[in-house]
């Protein structure tokens, strides 16, 4: 008998994998919250002058709605984390325009980019080593 089985409410916090105290949905809605706002706000800022202010938006609104709906539907948490995962992974390559940035001007389009690298990258680490996680607890169960 494993450690594991001897000891339910250790299993229990092993089965869910957290990064700063909080559960990949609950970062995910942070995470999709802040490049969303952020992505509103530089639209308004710049006078509504160019949509593309809003990119932040387009990629932090599906990865915060995937945080939600896998709190409501975990039985459909790996779907919706996989897309979430997929647009994280976008927001950090997207951000990494800002190295051809770098020597110009330190506006909006430099700081969201900033933001979407900072964030985008991170979050994509943090839900694949999620997944090595739930994949290695699935075969320590078998």
């Amino acid at each position: 008998m494993s450690n594991i089985d001897e000891a339910p409410q250790l299993r229990e916090s092993m089965e869910e994998f957290q990064c700063c105290g909080l559960t990949v949905p609950k970062l995910s809605m942070i995470v999709g919250g802040i490049l969303a706002v952020w992505g509103i706000a530089a639209y308004v800022i710049s006078d509504m002058a160019s949509i593309t202010a809003m990119i932040p938006t387009f990629m932090g609104a599906p990865i915060l709605l995937m945080g939600f709906l896998s709190e409501k539907m975990p039985e459909k948490r790996k779907l919706f984390m996989h897309i979430a995962v997929v647009f994280g992974l976008l927001s950090a390559l997207g951000g990494a325009r800002l190295f051809t940035m770098l020597g110009g001007d330190y506006d909006l389009a430099f700081f969201s980019h900033l933001l979407l690298l900072v964030l985008g990258g991170p979050y994509t680490f943090v839900c694949v080593k999620s997944f090595i996680h739930i994949r290695k607890m699935r075969e320590a169960e078998e």
